[in-house]
């Protein structure tokens, strides 16, 4: 895998995040740092998003910071060119894929058939997003396309939490999980920045407990 590959694989949770208002950027970026977790998947389905990216990317430049709900080209290069380091988007778009391959950029698109994995397994990406994991199987499922799938991996979002997280973690094609229990939009909003700490710190030692 490329070396932000295997980082994220390291801090084996995403933070995915979503801000209404790019205030709230710096200061969950520092509890997050803080909690020990220096990872963040920030969606683009609010106006702040590009912005937010920004303030993330100058003011921690620790953090390996990606976009998320990338649903066009246009919004690559947004997020890109405010400091995203990689691009997630919730399902297989051929041409939002093919155009970060040919520009060098890390991206996980979503996948839950084998015909969308396929996709992304002929374009030779590294890790694949399943999404959303839950809702379509699971582990079961990840199992299942594995088999047939051998060299692909996965980071599986869209309902994990703390109470699943050792059963994907558990499974060895998994890389990481996106999770945003400890970055859930009503903390942000009400400004809960050290509970958000907590419950980081809290989930990075729920991996090292997971993996030994």
């Amino acid at each position: 895998m490329s070396e932000m590959l295997k980082r994220i694989e390291g801090f084996g949770v995403v933070p995915v995040v979503v801000l209404n208002d790019a205030k709230d950027a710096a200061p969950l970026a520092k509890a997050l740092c803080e909690g020990g977790l220096p990872c963040a998947e920030v969606t683009f389905r609010t106006e702040a998003a590009e912005e937010s990216i920004r303030i993330m990317s100058e003011q921690f430049p620790e953090m390996l910071i990606g976009a998320g709900t990338v649903l066009t080209i246009e919004q690559v290069d947004r997020a890109v060119g405010a400091g995203a380091k990689f691009i997630v988007s919730p399902g297989f778009d051929p041409e939002i894929v093919d155009y970060c391959i040919s520009k060098g950029i890390v991206v996980l698109p979503g996948c839950v058939t084998p015909s969308e994995v396929i996709q992304a397994v002929k374009r030779g990406l590294e890790v694949i997003k399943f999404f959303p994991a839950e809702q379509y199987g699971g582990v079961a499922t990840l199992k299942a396309l594995s088999a047939a799938f051998p060299k692909a991996r996965f980071m599986p979002t869209g309902g994990v939490s703390a109470k699943n997280l050792a059963e994907y973690l558990g499974f060895k094609k998994i890389v990481a999980c996106g999770g945003s229990w400890m970055v859930k939009g009503d903390l942000v909003a009400a400004g809960e920045f050290d509970k958000i700490k907590e419950m980081t710190a809290e989930a990075v030692a729920l991996v090292k407990e997971i993996r030994g």
